[in-house]
């Protein structure tokens, strides 16, 4: 009978070994008893109330659904306009400190890589705007004014000249 063992572990692949190896270990810390596995979590299910699936196949049978409730609704007013709030208006005060970057572009244009390395102290860039134009007002880089250069104090400024709409900003973002 030892032969046969020796025969079955050398006809026995390093991976079919190693799963042994793996399998006895496990059976001596106790971890490879699946059905008291489930024993245990079929019971833990039953304390809490809860049904896993009804005939042991892995699905749900449909029987424990008779059971479910709908949760209750509340039930609104006709004519209930949510987007303006039917409660409280909302405390603006939290978002009111949250800070924001404004920035000024003069204008812009596009060069190749090629041009872009080749520039040095001295370099012009032509840009798409005509001098004495408005300067786009950004605010975390969504334009929302125009304006005009102007000196406070020995600091650049800017005084808005025309401030876009938020109907025409929402227009810009779905460009």
């Amino acid at each position: 009978m030892a032969d046969d063992d020796k025969k079955d572990e050398q006809e026995l692949s390093e991976d079919e070994k190693l799963a042994a190896e793996w399998e006895s270990a496990m059976e001596e810390s106790g971890d490879a008893d699946e059905d008291s596995r489930e024993d245990e979590w079929a019971a833990a299910m039953a304390e809490s109330g809860e049904t896993g699936d009804d005939d042991g196949t892995g699905e749900d049978s449909g029987a424990s659904r008779d059971n479910v409730r709908a949760a209750p609704m509340e039930e609104f007013p006709e004519g209930t306009n949510f987007s303006q709030g039917s409660g409280p208006a909302p405390d603006l005060d939290v978002i009111l400190d949250i800070p924001v970057t404004i920035s000024m572009e003069v204008g812009n244009t596009q060069i190749p890589i090629r041009n872009l390395l080749q520039l040095n102290q001295g370099s012009v860039i032509e840009l798409d705007r005509l001098a004495g134009e408005p300067l786009d007002v950004l605010v975390n880089g969504t334009l929302i004014a125009h304006g005009e250069v102007v000196m406070v104090n020995e600091k650049f400024g800017i005084r808005l000249t025309d401030v876009i709409s938020p109907g025409e900003r929402i227009k810009r973002l779905q460009k």
